[in-house]
């Protein structure tokens, strides 16, 4: 579904990805973990298309974001951290605006509408003003704009940043619910949440991926290491010890 070949990334002379690649398969739940500065944010944005690398080979569905970079599009839901919102607008009005601008055919945007409502958990905030709404809402209003097209692939950066735990626990739910539907790629700093989400770990170290591995055999492997039970944040921790990046591009 994903795949990236020695993809690199120059800025000015910086070079901010040396040479990453990784597969992604249909249906996988990854957590994208990375310090600030790592990269993690410059491949996010190539992976949507929002940028472009300098070289090497970027796939997503069977197609090069490059060369068909409209049809990557339509096949990829993106959540930045901060949700892409017209405060003026009801959540209806910028759902229905949401499926216009991503191509959903005019007789399905109703139905989608509806069915991003129920998923989301939002019908009963459907015609109040987005800039009303408690943060946890607006979360679930940009994650509904991100699937409404049903796209193949859904990337999701910091969906849970500020939230309440009550909040945090419904956007969890939310994204646990699509697993079997789409391949996700979830990236956080809040590691618990990619122990209780993802199945797989990729992470990023000053431009390059350093570790791809399935979350179950990464901490049993770190439990043989340390003699006890271990958490994603203990390894992750252990992994940047008396390391410093900069900052991300």
């Amino acid at each position: 579904m994903i795949l990236t070949k020695n993809v690199k990334k120059y800025f000015s002379g910086f070079q901010a990805l040396k040479g990453v690649t990784f597969e992604i398969n249909k249906g996988e739940i990854v957590g994208f973990l990375g310090q600030n500065g790592a990269g993690k944010t410059t491949l996010m944005r190539i992976l949507t298309s929002y940028l472009p690398a300098t070289s090497g080979e970027v796939m997503i569905g069977g197609e090069d974001v490059v060369k068909n970079s409209l049809a990557v599009r339509r096949k990829i839901g993106y959540l930045p951290e901060t949700p892409p919102l017209y405060f003026n607008m009801t959540v209806s009005d910028y759902l229905k605006f949401a499926a216009q601008m991503k191509e959903v055919p005019g007789r399905q945007q109703r139905r989608q509408i509806d069915k991003v409502l129920g998923e989301c958990n939002i019908g009963d905030v459907k015609n109040k003003t987005i800039g009303k709404l408690s943060k946890g809402y607006r979360q679930r209003v940009g994650i509904a704009q991100a699937i409404i097209n049903e796209p193949d692939v859904l990337i999701l950066d910091e969906p849970t940043s500020g939230l309440d735990p009550v909040q945090n626990l419904q956007v969890r739910k939310l994204i646990q619910n699509l697993r079997h539907e789409r391949t996700v790629i979830l990236s956080t700093h809040i590691l618990s949440e990619i122990e209780q989400l993802a199945q797989r770990v990729l992470i990023i170290k000053s431009g390059q991926i350093i570790v791809d591995e399935s979350l179950d055999l990464l901490l049993e492997n770190q439990k043989g290491v340390q003699g006890a039970e271990s958490t994603l944040e203990d390894y992750f921790i252990a992994l940047h010890s008396n390391t410093e990046e900069g900052s991300d591009e």
